[in-house]
């Protein structure tokens, strides 16, 4: 369901509130009242409006200065303001109008027809922007999930890739190792006390190098609660 926009009608006189109910009652809307200037801007306190509708001639505060604390708030500043005046003091008169913010200027008394159209096309206005904002949020909620998303594969799913990557090439390693090592093995049973001194050493050099390594891999192993930065064997 469409939801209904909002009009603040402003006007000291509860007669002439009454007549621009009346008149605007067709465009099935929410009319709001407001006897005073200071009602006016309580009510834009707490609510949004599609439009207002402003007599200027009011005891205490008038319409022009309604209109400038209108303006001044953030909140409030951009709702388009109609006045509403029931004299006509000349150009003098109207520039004030549209210098105070109002987008139209209506003498009373009015065609009844002319201002519920200019009301109809601000209100329309209105519920154009509403969508307008609604689709921009709810397309940066998708943004901000796919981005979530591709956060969360690039590190979570990422890493669990990583894993399975790193552990193919760790037991491949390992494999080839495990060959390296049985050939030492066996060359260290073929060397005799008689053997070479030099060619000994070399045979426990290199077992000293496979010891090396296989901690190394062994680190690597998923689950082995290793750093998954071994320190490499000493050289030499």
């Amino acid at each position: 369901m469409v939801q209904k926009a909002k009009i603040l009608l402003v006007d000291d006189r509860p007669e002439n509130l009454l007549a621009l109910e009346a008149i605007l009652s067709a465009l099935d809307q929410t009319l709001v009242r407001a006897s005073s200037g200071e009602e006016a801007l309580k009510a834009l306190l707490t609510d949004d409006f599609a439009v207002i509708l402003l007599d200027v001639q009011m005891p205490g505060m008038d319409g022009f200065e309604t209109a400038a604390h209108i303006k001044r708030r953030e909140r409030t500043r951009d709702i388009p303001i109609i006045f509403l005046t029931a004299i006509n003091h000349g150009p003098h008169h109207t520039f004030r109008g549209y210098a105070a913010g109002a987008v139209d200027y209506i003498s009373k008394p009015f065609d009844p027809w002319v201002l519920r159209a200019k009301v109809s096309v601000f209100v329309d206005l209105y519920k154009k922007n509403c969508k307008l904002k609604d689709q921009a949020a709810l397309l940066r909620l998708q943004l901000e999930g796919e981005s979530e998303g591709a956060g969360a594969e690039g590190t979570g799913g990422g890493t669990r890739r990583n894993g399975k990557a790193n552990g193919g090439v760790v037991a491949e390693l390992s494999s080839r190792l495990a060959a390296v090592e049985e050939q030492a093995e066996a060359l260290s049973k073929q060397l005799d006390d008689a053997a070479d001194a030099a060619a000994v050493a070399t045979a426990a050099h290199l077992e000293r190098k496979l010891t090396g390594l296989r901690r190394a891999l062994d680190a690597l192993e998923p689950g082995s609660g290793g750093s998954g930065t071994p320190s490499l064997p000493a050289q030499g």
